[in-house]
């Protein structure tokens, strides 16, 4: 089953006006950089962008949120040094945010992946994050139900990709990734290289199962 798409205006073409979407990435690394200059081409508005961080200078993340594309932010850190934008937004009531630290983050979306209903942990127990949700003291210690947090799309970034979906990740440009592609619905990859061999299935990361596009992007951050 061929995934391959002809450029990453095809790819980002079925994004929706107030869609959720994931965006890979850890710091600078791993990060869609193409996927997220044509979806700001592409024009879709509202939307909840769930991320490690709200974007830097005026680069990834931080272009959706200076041309107003972003409703609301799921993150961890979202004041990253150089997030004018985020920040200007948000002073100014013109985007919403969730903060998730930064482990629950990644445990609510590997649990949506995972098809679980949700997960108990210690971190934020007692905080002001646990406000609203159910709390459990298991053998003297006290843990928060986090649910699971799916996606409408995500858009990933990896090293290698075949037509089939399969991907490959550069050192630690695997961050967040792999579980995003596995907790949306759509999930859009851009790849250093695309082959129309199949991978070494001992070298796959991401099945193409969890894959709805692959485009070729032939840059490594």
């Amino acid at each position: 089953m061929d995934k391959s798409v002809d450029d990453l205006a095809h790819a980002v073409a079925p994004v929706t006006d107030g869609a959720s979407v994931m965006i890979g990435g850890f710091g600078s690394s791993g990060i869609p950089f193409g996927l997220i200059d044509a979806l700001l081409e592409q024009g879709a508005t509202g939307l909840t962008v769930i991320s490690n961080n709200a974007g830097a200078g005026e680069t990834g993340i931080a272009k959706l949120l200076k041309a107003g594309r972003v409703a609301k932010v799921i993150c961890s850190y979202p004041r990253t040094p150089g997030s004018i934008w985020f920040e200007q937004r948000f002073k100014a009531g013109e985007v919403e945010l969730e903060v998730v630290p930064q482990g629950t983050l990644a445990e609510r979306i590997r649990a949506a992946g995972a098809g679980l209903g949700g997960f108990l942990t210690p971190t934020g127990y007692g905080t002001r994050l646990a406000e609203g949700k159910e709390t459990r003291v298991i053998d003297g210690r006290g843990y928060v139900l986090e649910a699971p947090l799916p996606a409408d799309f995500a858009l990933i970034r990896a090293d290698r990709g075949d037509k089939w979906g399969n991907l490959n990740f550069h050192a630690t440009a695997r961050n967040f990734n792999p579980v995003m592609a596995m907790a949306a619905t759509h999930a859009i990859v851009e790849v250093r290289e695309l082959s129309d061999a199949p991978l070494d299935p001992e070298t796959v990361v991401t099945p193409g199962i969890f894959v709805q596009g692959v485009v070729e992007y032939g840059v490594r951050p």
